[in-house]
């Protein structure tokens, strides 16, 4: 009997792990569905009206031609006089995509003749960017370098993650039913495509071809990771591939577009790799300078970092630091990971004088304008100070003599003088305020204009001496 109560009063645990399970299965299987949903976009693709308009895009003829040299030229003005809201306008007016998602696509579709198609324009579309900012640039009257300009001549591993997840969102938007525009016009924006072929014309109307190929490398990473972006993206979608009747010739153009696409990714994922080393190094190397090189009595005033020759120039101005602490510098460096084959050079001390010549005209050029500004600062505040304390010295003197007085004695000498005012009146020049004591007479009827203005020039001069005051004024009002 006391088996038979314990057998029953004990449920099977089996039964209930096996509900557990099914349930925590079902939940799972309900969130893979969710999730699923949410980001399949393949129902919602439409593959034939994508490959139809990104072929049309392609071509520049006609209008594209010149939207595209109008925009060039808007371009060109906002980085020459460093608006970046001009340049945004014209990112959002450049046809300037077409060519190279056609790229990617017909590399991905192994359509050769829209390959052909698609590099021609390209070559075309570049050349007419360069060549219409290179005339701007050479005759335009302002070839400063602005911010703007100088952002653009060489890339870094921020360019190269907005043209990846750019490219990606571009190329989502044209395969879903019914374009987002909006979409397309953000990654006109983003990935800048137009600024760096202006900034290789600028680069050659003035000469700097560090300017002109820097930009242009840019323009190369952003096109190739656009198309890079594209091609992938088509193949996840399984856009059909292009039919050939010759299945020979069918062969030849798949294997000729998987050769572009391994070209073109290989070097992408280095330069890729590159840059963010690069960026990394950097990084690393201003944290370093930051935390570790301090001295009592010691400023950094320049320091530079060659990725290439992993080295860390740093020059110092002050006290001499001692060997010792710079030995310590370049042990805690070789624990910096990412830094580990880093040196440390410190320009100091005794070769201080010969330091100074090293460093660039840029920073040179920076201390005397900071210093200049500062003295233009100091110069400005002392004139307002000046001119202040003179017209409160105007004021003063002013409130000293009785205008009562005044007035009686002018009575007595000018009999054609029927009403006297007075006021300090206020004028500028839009460059010095000033307070000038002014003197207003109303004359008798009949009193020739003549006598007026002879009469005034005599008050002025008497009033300028009795008062003792370089500077009165007289106005006749009637």
């Amino acid at each position: 009997m006391e088996n038979k109560d314990n057998i029953g009063s004990n449920p099977p645990p089996e039964k209930t792990d096996q509900s557990d399970f099914s349930q925590a299965g079902g939940i799972w299987e309900s969130i893979k569905a969710f999730i699923s949903e949410l980001l399949d976009i393949r129902n919602d693709t439409d593959r034939e009206s994508t490959v139809e308009a990104i072929k049309k895009d392609i071509s520049f003829k006609g209008h594209n031609a010149w939207i595209l040299i109008f925009s060039i030229f808007v371009a060109s003005i906002g980085l020459n006089v460093s608006s970046a809201a001009v340049v945004i306008g014209a990112m959002l007016i450049s046809p300037l995509m077409g060519p190279i998602v056609g790229v990617g696509l017909s590399v991905a579709i192994n359509d050769i003749d829209t390959l052909k198609k698609s590099f021609i324009n390209l070559g075309v579309m570049v050349g007419l960017s360069v060549i219409t900012a290179y005339i701007y640039f050479l005759i335009s009257p302002v070839k400063e370098e602005t911010p703007e300009l100088i952002a653009r001549t060489y890339p870094t591993i921020l360019d190269v993650l907005v043209a990846i997840f750019g490219g990606l969102a571009l190329i989502v938007a044209k395969t879903k039913r019914g374009t987002i525009a909006s979409v397309i016009f953000g990654v006109a924006i983003a990935t800048a495509l137009m600024p760096p072929l202006c900034t290789v014309g600028y680069g050659l109307a003035i000469g700097n071809i560090r300017y002109a190929t820097g930009a242009l490398y840019l323009f190369s990473i952003n096109a190739v990771f656009i198309a890079l972006t594209t091609f992938v993206v088509s193949k996840l979608l399984g856009f059909p591939l292009v039919r050939y009747a010759n299945s020979k010739r069918r062969r030849l153009i798949a294997q000729i577009a998987s050769s572009i696409a391994v070209v073109v990714m290989i070097p992408s994922v280095i330069l890729f790799l590159n840059l963010l080393n690069k960026q990394v190094f950097e990084s690393k190397t201003r944290e370093f300078l930051n935390d570790v090189v301090h001295y009592s009595g010691t400023e950094i005033i320049k320091s530079n970092q060659d990725f290439n020759s992993k080295e860390i120039e740093v020059y110092l101005i002050g006290n001499n630091v001692p060997e010792p602490t710079i030995i310590s510098w370049n042990e805690q460096l070789s624990k910096v990971d990412k830094l580990k084959d880093a040196k440390l050079i410190v320009h100091q001390g005794a070769a201080q004088t010969e330091d100074i010549s090293a460093l660039s005209s840029q920073v040179r050029s920076g201390i005397l304008e900071d210093l200049y500004v500062k003295n233009q600062e100091l110069v400005e505040n002392k004139d307002a100070r000046i001119s202040f304390l003179e017209n409160e010295l105007l004021k003063y003197k002013v409130e000293a003599f009785s205008f009562n007085d005044i007035s009686k004695e002018i009575k007595v000498n000018y009999d054609r003088v029927e009403g006297l005012g007075f006021a300090n009146l206020i004028s500028t020049n839009f460059t010095k305020i000033d307070t000038i004591p002014t003197f207003s007479i109303t004359w008798k009827e009949n009193t020739a204009s003549r006598i007026k203005t002879a009469e005034a020039k005599k008050i002025q001069q008497w009033l300028s001496m009795r008062l003792k005051m370089d500077t009165v004024a007289v106005r006749s009002m009637n």
